[in-house]
């Protein structure tokens, strides 16, 4: 059965990212286009049902928390672009009919990669059985990008850093087909305009505490069980979040355990923006979602650690543009803390951050999204337009397909 939609987000679940970018995408859209545009997910790794990348999810939470080795070693062997090449044609001559069975059932105008494994298959599958939608890739790293992102034959790249975009230019990447347009940040995040007193009584702590938030992602993890109970020891007068995400474990160990007034423990939240408008400064992994969630609310960050080799660029990120601290020990957090404490040293960190984070990422790629929708972009500047009698369905089609057709002539 057909569902057809403007936009299909071609994603993998491996880790929250890749989802959460397409969300904040999709929920800028939503905003931008005046609810005109309708957009769908897939799963892409899962659908081609091959062997390893359907259960690539649960792969990857393996190899990124308990097999880090492993993955590191993955990403160097495999982060060459005739590489990626070679193994996504495999990939592809053997699941071609399961990928296209799955594109076809949404019948897309606009496909929009978040997942560097994804859009080779992607782009092969328009090729070969001469699908008419266009393909935009938003990249979901800061600075250390596989070379799985780079791929000249998607029509745009959208990139979130000056790093990134040097990055993909001596790769090779055409200049007219990329732009920077920031990290696609949730828009709940920068419109979250409650001060941190109010967001406090919002979650009911204490209103009038140094409020440090701990979270290490979706899957909680790190050592925080160590980290928690030593900031408990060592800053009594200070206030503690601690998100532990899907980490059930944790959440139960620390809940068991005796805590300070001032220590609150959580799990897994869907309001992490209060939660950050409520904190001083917000200690974290490298993760980018996180870590750019925090900067776009212009939060100074602790670095803990990168999971993978794929975050170690954005450890220097942070520190190159003096946005935070990274530090590997506990003794090095605590010491973060206290410069943080300081007034003097973060009103400086804070500043920063003003010209070094687009706060406006995820608005900026709706709207470059929608100026690839002709038909939804001209009805959208164009009300009067709008208001005319419709063609039947597949006059309408024919017209949309005229109108790719010209506008595709842009990226030949």
């Amino acid at each position: 059965m057909t569902t057809p939609v403007n936009i299909l987000f071609a994603i993998s679940d491996t880790g929250g990212g890749h989802r959460s970018a397409a969300v904040a995408i999709g929920a800028a859209l939503q905003e931008v286009s005046e609810h005109t545009v309708t957009y769908a997910m897939l799963d892409v790794l899962q659908a081609t049902q091959f062997p390893l990348l359907r259960n690539a999810p649960r792969l990857y939470d393996h190899l990124s928390t308990r097999w880090l080795p492993l993955y590191d070693l993955t990403f160097q062997l495999t982060n060459g672009m005739r590489r990626v090449d070679v193994l996504s044609r495999l990939v592809y001559i053997q699941a071609r009919r399961n990928i296209v069975q799955a594109l076809r059932a949404f019948d897309p105008e606009l496909v929009v990669v978040t997942h560097p494994l994804v859009h080779r298959l992607v782009c092969a599958a328009r090729r070969t059985y001469h699908l008419s939608f266009r393909i935009i890739t938003v990249v979901t790293d800061l600075v250390s990008l596989h070379a799985a992102w780079t791929l000249p034959k998607v029509d745009l790249c959208l990139l979130p850093t000056d790093e990134a975009y040097q990055l993909m230019r001596r790769r090779g990447m055409r200049s007219e087909r990329l732009l920077r347009t920031g990290f696609p940040v949730h828009p709940k995040f920068a419109n979250y305009h409650h001060t941190p007193i109010e967001a406090r009584c919002e979650l009911g702590v204490a209103d009038d505490l140094f409020t440090v938030l701990i979270t290490s992602g979706g899957v909680g993890s790190g050592h925080m069980r160590e980290l928690v109970l030593e900031l408990e020891r060592i800053y009594p007068d200070k206030q503690f979040l601690v998100v532990t995400g899907k980490n059930r474990s944790l959440y139960h160990e620390l809940q068991a355990e005796r805590r300070s007034p001032t220590c609150h423990i959580y799990g897994f939240v869907h309001n992490m923006e209060t939660f950050m408008a409520a904190s001083d400064i917000v200690i974290t992994k490298a993760g980018p979602g996180t870590l750019m969630e925090a900067l776009v609310m212009q939060r100074p960050v602790i670095v803990t650690e990168a999971v993978g080799a794929q975050e170690q660029g954005n450890i220097d990120f942070v520190l190159n543009h003096e946005l935070g601290f990274f530090c590997p020990t506990i003794e090095r957090i605590v010491d973060a803390i206290s410069e943080l404490s300081n007034p003097e040293c973060y009103a400086t960190t804070v500043a920063h951050m003003a010209g070094a984070v687009p706060r406006n990422g995820a608005e900026q790629i709706a709207r470059i999204l929608l100026h690839h929708l002709p038909q939804i972009h001209d009805s959208f500047d164009d009300r009067h337009e709008r208001s005319q009698p419709s063609h039947p369905r597949h006059w309408r089609r024919a017209l949309r397909y005229l109108r790719r057709r010209d506008h595709s002539r842009l990226y030949r």
